[in-house]
């Protein structure tokens, strides 16, 4: 489930998609946890049953949260990886951010914090290479390290290695010394 705006402003929908058969199930007005509750409504009208969903994907928006929770007994919640990584980019702009006060090399620079590496143009490349080889020891580096890492745990090819790579990824953020980084991991 996932919820976008409709118009300018703030007229929110809410689709509920079934991902397996990529085809959308129910489309509710609002974005708050009767969303959920109207979902479900119409899914027994239909002769479904509410305890036969095992998944619900959405972000962490807390009304979907207690929708889901309340409406969906038999549902574990996995937060999606897009609203995870949007978290994680702004805890590493406000680390730069905050040493870019004082740390002068870094203004201008921000996308190179944020994007992928593949999505970085030649010149943005070259100055995140010289950013991270120089002995600067700079934070925004060691955030940007982190958010690459927790990009990583999406590639692993079993559950164990994807729960591995994912403790070992909470470590590091919740050790990091970054204030920023520490409250989006332990969140």
């Amino acid at each position: 489930m996932d919820e976008t705006s409709i118009a300018k402003g703030h007229d929110y929908i809410t689709l509920f998609v079934d991902l397996e058969e990529r085809k959308t199930l129910h489309i509710s007005a609002g974005k708050d946890h009767k969303t959920v509750v109207d979902f479900v409504e119409v899914l027994e009208a239909k002769q479904g049953d509410r305890n036969a969903i095992k998944q619900v994907s959405c972000d962490m928006f807390p009304a979907f949260i207690k929708g889901v929770k309340e409406n969906m007994p038999e549902a574990e919640i996995t937060f999606d990886k897009f609203h995870i990584i949007k978290l994680i980019n702004e805890a590493v702009d406000q680390v730069r951010r905050e040493e870019g006060s004082y740390t002068p090399i870094l203004k201008g620079n921000r996308y190179i914090f944020l994007k992928n590496e593949s999505n970085l143009t030649a010149k943005q490349k070259t100055i995140k290479e010289e950013l991270s080889m120089a002995k600067l020891n700079l934070k925004s580096i060691r955030a940007m390290q982190i958010r690459e890492a927790f990009q990583q745990v999406y590639v692993a090819e079993s559950t164990e290695q994807f729960e591995g790579l994912l403790n070992n990824w909470y470590y590091w953020a919740t050790h990091s010394q970054l204030a920023p980084i520490i409250k989006v991991a332990k969140e």
